[in-house]
């Protein structure tokens, strides 16, 4: 495939107020989704969970593309259209998880990912299921406040997996989400993230040059700034916006296509109120040729969500594993997407909630 037409697919998934859903969830992840409801894991189950999400009439207003599991991409619904077909028609991008998980790098709890070896040839069936971009995970991990954050060696070598797996997709027709998530979990403080993140995310971008990736064609998928759940302080969503444009603004290059972030343990509310602040922040009091300036400034590349639990779970609660409860799950799933695509677009507000009690699973309510 030309790097055109990477660039046009990568375009594409950040397109203004459109984001893309995370439901490449692993057999093992779901099975805690639907533990939390009381429902089996198994393969039928498991098809009805993605029909639900994905099978949503009209969420193509607000998706621009869905990442699905191996398994997913292979299944067909009881009349026989698959799951690409449905999304292709709703003009939403099918994309694929191609990691093979997590394994342990050094003695410090360090992780690296798998997934490398024969990853050329998994990628080429992928381009014949319909396949049009990828997702590979690294995780960091910070530890506690008095930790020194992750270390350099596992730093470098997730970076230069990233890029090793990136230019292999694009090498094979398929642009590459580039996803090294800074974990929530542990103690630590903002300033020990917003450095965790520019360690990974600078050595992310040195080794895809070296790699020769071509990052126009190319989505970043990557945490937000915020402090560890444990710590005991929770920034604003002003404090988060700030911190994490002043990174991106330091580190990301200006080619890149755009970022879609992973919510990350965040609660629903939250990631959507902190992603709308990413673009709509106070105005500044001066005024600049007659304009208000957004305390933020110009941003030189797409900020956007790519959300899995962040748009699932109160649709999860509601759907709670029964047929008849399709359409009201569904109509939860779509006001996620919806909430998010405006908070991509700083158009959200917290009062746009009213009619869907999250605490109570996500039901619809009466006015």
């Amino acid at each position: 495939m030309h790097i055109s037409e990477l660039i046009k697919i990568a375009k594409q998934m950040v397109v203004a107020g459109k984001g893309i859903l995370a439901a490449d969830e692993s057999e093992k992840t779901v099975g805690k989704r639907f533990a939390s409801i009381n429902l089996e894991n198994n393969e039928d189950n498991r098809r009805a969970f993605r029909e639900m999400l994905l099978t949503a009439p009209g969420e193509g207003a607000y998706i621009s593309g869905v990442i699905l599991h191996d398994e997913t991409i292979r299944q067909s619904l009881a009349d026989g259209r698959s799951f690409v077909s449905i999304l292709q028609k709703a003009g939403i991008l099918p994309g694929i998880k191609v990691d093979l998980g997590l394994e342990d790098f050094g003695d410090k709890g360090e992780k690296v990912t798998k997934g490398l070896d024969g990853l050329s040839d998994r990628l080429k069936e992928y381009v014949s299921l319909g396949a049009k971009f990828c997702k590979w995970r690294a995780v960091i991990t910070i530890g506690d406040p008095s930790a020194s954050g992750p270390t350099d060696e596992n730093i470098r070598q997730n970076a230069k997996d990233l890029a090793s797996y990136a230019i292999t997709c694009q090498e094979n027709g398929l642009v590459p989400m580039v996803e090294p998530e800074v974990l929530l979990e542990g103690s630590h403080s903002i300033d020990q993230a917003r450095e965790a993140s520019r360690k990974i995310l600078t050595a992310l971008f040195e080794e895809l040059k070296n790699a020769g990736v071509a990052l126009e064609g190319a989505i970043l998928k990557t945490s937000m700034v915020l402090s560890g759940k444990n710590s005991g302080v929770k920034a604003s969503p002003e404090e988060v916006a700030k911190a994490t444009v002043d990174l991106f603004k330091e580190v990301l290059p200006k080619e890149l296509a755009g970022e879609a972030f992973l919510s990350g343990g965040q609660s629903e509310l939250e990631a959507t109120a902190n992603l709308n602040a990413m673009h709509h922040s106070p105005p500044k009091a001066d005024r600049v040729h007659g304009a208000v300036m957004n305390q933020m400034g110009e941003l030189s590349w797409p900020l956007t969500f790519s959300y899995a639990r962040a748009l699932q779970d109160s649709a999860t609660r509601a759907w709670q594993g029964k047929k008849e409860n399709m359409e009201i799950a569904q109509k939860v799933f779509l006001h996620r997407a919806k909430m998010n695509s405006l908070a991509s677009q700083g158009k959200y507000a917290s009062d746009m909630e009213k009619g869907f009690d999250l605490s109570k699973g996500g039901e619809a309510t009466q006015d």
